[in-house]
């Protein structure tokens, strides 16, 4: 396509929480996830809007930031696009700011920054409704004239002002802004000299130059991320001599040029807002009064925990005894179709047994992200944040960290993605290291079917379960605080940081994005259960069936023990016999390094084959069941409370996942963290688990 026929390449730009993701969402028709905190969008998202010719256009969403000058990695991914220095995306074309109305004089500075840059842009005034319940009125057209560039009311999550948005963007040119604000005249010469470098020896554009020239005097470029073009040599040792020489006169020129910024927007503030009443403190503010109260907020945060554990057992018991009745019915239908061999085998035992072992845990996994969606999308977040800021503080992390752990529930993956909006690097890379620590949903099948092997029969209380579960997830908070507080005195020692984050205003939850974000996440689930678990059913059945025992008469567990998999199996046994599990068990420790969940359809597979009922292959029984039954060749019960116990703690401590691992070396940019991470955590399982297994046997459990 000719350059005068390629369709202008939009970013999408604005503070945390000003809806900017929602109305990336509307424009583009995709499903990134939407959630009522900030971090959300810790990376680029890149998607195609329409105009109103059905013309496609393209469109960035980049990470929410309050200002250009970067002080976390997700940040600089912002700055670095809009600059260009990105080498696997080319900058953008033009940029829509979008703009929380009811927080206008904040959202402002950031505006003012990227109309420095001399590029087209659009402002889209969101969250009109909040302000105006706010007791604020705002005027837009004289926003727009005094900026000169178009304004557009909108509220992205009624899908107000899309229409004319799109106009906007279907526009063969946009005026370029009236930029009005004066540099300090002490500090125009090093703008000068910066701007000329970094057009000569950075090869920037004369506005762009101008305004990174600016960014540089304001916070010198200390952040980088990976993929970043550096600056030249010459321009890097210009900014270190202007740096010194203001270091030497006593000079804070970055506090002076965001002083003067403020100042002309404050003249643009008192000519387009205006406050119509005083509305007195907002419906947040007074819940807030409660859930951040220092007792009732605790209160509540126990509640909603409890809450989610006790809906994981009693509201997904229904679909849970379908699918495997479902499952059932098809092992047995597939065992009366074809003849007795191996592919009848392979396909009851390994891929039956497989997939089913972990699609029955699917009610479960939803119903977790139904409720962490929840408290995303209603604000609750932030304020969860709020409450463990004091207690991080005390392994020397503040409440920001929480976010990301908090995130780890559900996977620890996004969870170490969004570490990205932390500004220490070394409170980032603490948190890393721990996350994944907090029990996430791949941990649930095994604790589930541990518990079910444990509290076998319908007659257990619901509670019981319940405080199980708790205490598993208790575990491994605890364990994440407490190596964050060893890993902060000892390999990365630095201040206890302060939290400043912002308060967003409460929402009605979104029921369709909760209920889009629970369908993605679970077909996500159950494709890994179609292609890894599969596979690795698969290969593991093979492993236990060949090569053939000589005897033909020989059981089903003398195969086992026979076959590739028994072998490799009884060379582990050693190192984990100690802790109560034998070589079965331990089958399932290697192939659920791939992920964790994949060792209840290992343990599936290994249980039903072996599993035999008067010298006939039985009917499929539920995996719980199975495991109570099986034994140790001298006839003791395998799977003994003491057993289940240490095998949960096993699960909570190991490092049992390979994709978490591989964006740890992603976002630590080495592979000497996640071999440490491998290391710490696996090392940490062995010994907790040999001295709980070691001191109940003692205790005579």
């Amino acid at each position: 396509m000719p350059a005068q026929e390629r369709p202008p390449v939009y970013a999408m730009v604005g503070n945390p929480n000003c809806g900017k993701t929602t109305l990336f969402n509307a424009l583009t028709g995709l499903r990134q996830k939407v959630g009522n905190y900030p971090g959300v969008t810790v990376e680029k998202k890149i998607g195609t809007a329409y105009s109103q010719h059905g013309r496609p256009v393209p469109v960035i969403d980049l990470p929410g930031a309050y200002s250009l000058a970067a002080r976390s990695p997700d940040e600089a991914v912002l700055r670095d696009v809009l600059f260009g220095r990105r080498e696997d995306t080319p900058q953008p074309d033009r940029i829509i700011c979008v703009v929380d109305a009811s927080n206008l004089e904040r959202n402002l500075y950031l505006v003012h920054q990227i109309l420095d840059l001399g590029r087209p842009v659009i402002i889209a005034l969101n969250m009109m409704d909040v302000a105006v319940r706010a007791g604020l009125r705002l005027d837009p057209r004289q926003l727009e004239q005094e900026l000169g560039v178009p304004v557009v009311p909108c509220e992205a999550v009624n899908g107000r002002g899309l229409v004319e948005l799109r106009l906007a963007m279907s526009r063969s040119a946009l005026p370029l802004a009236k930029h009005r604000w004066d540099v300090p005249a002490p500090i125009a010469p090093a703008v000068a000299d910066l701007q000329a470098s970094l057009i000569e020896h950075d090869a920037r554009p004369p506005l762009i130059a101008r305004a990174e020239a600016l960014l540089l005097l304001t916070d010198f470029d200390t952040m980088r991320v990976a993929g970043s073009r550096q600056l030249s040599a010459r321009t890097a040792e210009l900014l270190a001599g202007w740096r010194r020489r203001w270091a030497g006169e006593g000079t804070d020129w970055s506090g002076t040029l965001i002083k003067t910024r403020y100042e002309a927007i404050n003249r643009l503030c008192a000519g387009v807002l205006r406050r119509t009443c005083e509305t007195g403190p907002s419906l947040s503010d007074r819940i807030d009064a409660v859930v951040v109260h220092s007792v009732w907020g605790w209160l509540l945060f126990a509640a909603i925990m409890a809450a989610l554990f006790f809906s994981i057992f009693t509201l997904a018991e229904f679909p849970m005894n379908w699918i495997d009745s479902q499952i059932a019915a098809l092992s047995g239908w597939v065992k009366s179709a074809l003849a007795p061999g191996d592919l009848r085998d392979l396909l009851t035992d390994g891929v039956l047994a497989g997939i089913g072992g972990i699609v029955v845990f699917l009610p479960q996994i939803l119903i977790l992200f139904f409720f962490v969606g929840l408290l995303e999308s209603t604000g609750y977040m932030a304020r969860a944040a709020f409450l463990m800021d004091r207690p991080m503080s005390k392994v020397g992390l503040h409440g920001k960290s929480f976010i990301p752990l908090l995130s780890s529930y559900a996977c620890a993956i996004p969870g170490i993605m969004a570490t990205r909006t932390i500004e220490n690097a070394k409170d980032r890379l603490v948190t890393i290291l721990v996350a994944p620590l907090m029990s996430c949903s791949a941990r649930l099948p095994v604790y589930l079917l541990m518990i079910a092997t444990l509290l076998p029969g319908g007659a257990v209380p619901a509670v019981t379960k319940v405080g199980i579960m708790f205490v598993m997830y208790a575990l491994g908070t605890f364990g994440a605080f407490g190596f964050a507080w060893l890993f902060k005195r000892v390999l990365f020692r630095s201040a206890a940081p302060l939290m400043i984050m912002e308060f967003p205003p409460y929402q009605r939850p979104h029921f369709r994005e909760i209920l889009r974000q629970m369908i993605e996440r679970g077909w996500l689930f159950l494709k890994n259960a179609g292609t890894i678990i599969l596979g690795i059913s698969i290969v593991l059945w093979f492993l236990t069936a060949y090569p053939k025992h000589p005897d033909p008469a020989a059981s089903p567990a003398q195969q086992i023990a026979h076959s590739l998999a028994g072998r490799t199996g009884r060379l582990l046994e050693p190192a984990i016999r100690p802790l109560g599990f034998d070589w079965r068990i331990g089958i399932g420790l290697v192939t659920s390094f791939a992920a964790r969940e994949v060792f209840v359809s290992s343990t599936a597979v290994v249980f039903s084959v072996e599993h035999f009922a008067g010298g006939k292959r039985a009917d499929v029984t539920p995996v719980r069941t199975t495991l109570a039954a099986a034994a140790w060749p001298d006839g003791r019960k395998l799977f003994t409370p003491l057993v289940c116990l240490t095998l949960m703690i096993y699960y909570v401590f190991a490092m049992q996942c390979m994709s978490t691992l591989a964006v740890v070396k992603r976002e630590t940019n080495s592979w000497r963290w996640p071999a440490f991470q491998t290391l710490y955590m696996t090392g940490t399982a062995w010994l907790v688990c040999f001295v709980v297994y070691q001191t109940g046997r003692t205790l005579g459990f």
